[in-house]
């Protein structure tokens, strides 16, 4: 069975030699017993670097994220309008904003890259380009009124698109759909 895990003794559990002997039979039990491939409910053995999804779909796998989507664009266009009706010409030009612009557009400029699906890309691209433009707007820190009318008013169309853009995700792809009815 090969060495015990646990010293027999202080004056090995001292050695440098000893402690390393230790260590990496202990490394190379844990090793073979995790790293044996899995087998799956269908009989397959697979091992735990193969990915279970291999779509290239992030929102079209599930309702939930075109729902989410078009409920978050929906209530953004609602706000940009809202200043345009009641006149709000305001928009912040603080550190943190550009900073939390910047975050936002890493991550949307790698949700479009990532994805394979047109849909996504067009509604990634949607937010991309908002997030771009307010992002501009905040480092732009003299900016006329009349501009940022403009700029809400398009980023309010904007979102308004984007919003139903989120929708054509609520249809799953074709090659999800022909999954879906496999593991059935």
């Amino acid at each position: 069975m090969g060495r015990p895990l646990l010293p027999a003794s202080t004056d090995e559990l001292v050695s440098t030699a000893g402690a390393r002997e230790g260590i990496i039979g202990f490394l190379e039990k844990t090793t073979t017993e995790m790293d044996s491939p899995i087998e799956n409910a269908k009989g397959r053995t697979t091992t735990g670097a193969e990915r279970p999804y291999t779509s290239g779909h992030l929102m079209c796998r599930t309702p939930l994220w075109g729902v989410a989507g078009f409920l978050a664009c929906a209530y953004f266009a609602w706000i940009s309008f809202s200043h345009v009706t009641r006149h709000e010409y305001e928009w912040p030009h603080d550190v943190w904003t550009a900073a939390t612009y910047i975050v936002w557009i890493l991550l949307l400029a790698a949700l479009a890259l990532d994805t394979r699906c047109l849909r996504e890309r067009v509604f990634f691209g949607l937010l991309l380009i908002n997030f771009v433009a307010g992002c501009g707007l905040t480092l732009w820190r003299n900016i006329p009124s009349a501009d940022v009318r403009t700029a809400r008013i398009g980023t309010g169309a904007l979102w308004a698109l984007a919003a139903l853009v989120s929708l054509t995700t609520l249809r799953s792809a074709p090659e999800l759909r022909g999954n879906d009815a496999h593991h059935r």
